[in-house]
C-alpha cells in the first residue's frame, strides 16, 4: 500500500522528524497538533485559546487531506490537567456534530513547547 504524504501551510510545520498527516488507502492517520500559530510557530495564550488553535490546527491539516471534522473517526485530546475536561467538550461541540468520534483524553505530565493541550485523529475520506 502506498502511503501519501499530507501538509498545509495553514498548520504549524513539522517541528521533528514526522509529517502533519500521512493517507494510507483512504485513512488519514494526523500527527499531534500542539496550539502553535502557524504564522509565528508560537504558543498561543490561555487554556482557551489554545484549545480553538489545536482545533485550527487539526481542521487544516484534514482540509488539505480533502476532509473535515465529519471524516474523523478517532480523536485522542492530551491534557496537561484534567480539570479543563468541561472546556474541552464545550469547544469541540463547536466544531462536531453528531455523530462524534470516538475520543480519548488523556492526563499527561508534559507536553512540548509547554502547551497544555494537543490532539491527534484518524480519519477516513472518500
Amino acid at each position: 500500500m502506498s502511503k501519501t504524504v499530507i501538509s498545509s501551510d495553514k498548520a504549524p510545520a513539522a517541528i521533528g522528524t514526522y509529517s502533519q498527516a500521512i493517507k494510507a488507502g483512504n485513512t488519514v492517520y494526523m500527527s499531534g497538533q500542539i496550539p502553535l500559530d502557524p504564522k509565528t510557530m508560537e504558543l498561543v495564550e490561555g487554556f482557551e485559546a489554545q484549545t480553538v488553535q489545536v482545533f485550527e490546527n487539526l481542521k487544516a491539516v484534514a482540509e488539505a487531506a480533502g476532509g473535515s471534522f465529519k471524516d474523523i473517526v478517532k480523536l485522542n485530546i492530551f491534557l496537561t490537567d484534567l480539570s479543563h475536561f468541561a472546556k474541552v467538550n464545550e469547544i469541540m461541540g463547536k466544531y462536531f456534530e453528531q455523530p462524534y468520534p470516538a475520543r480519548a483524553a488523556i492526563g499527561v505530565a508534559a507536553l512540548p513547547k509547554g502547551a497544555m493541550v494537543e490532539m491527534d485523529a484518524v480519519l477516513v475520506v472518500e
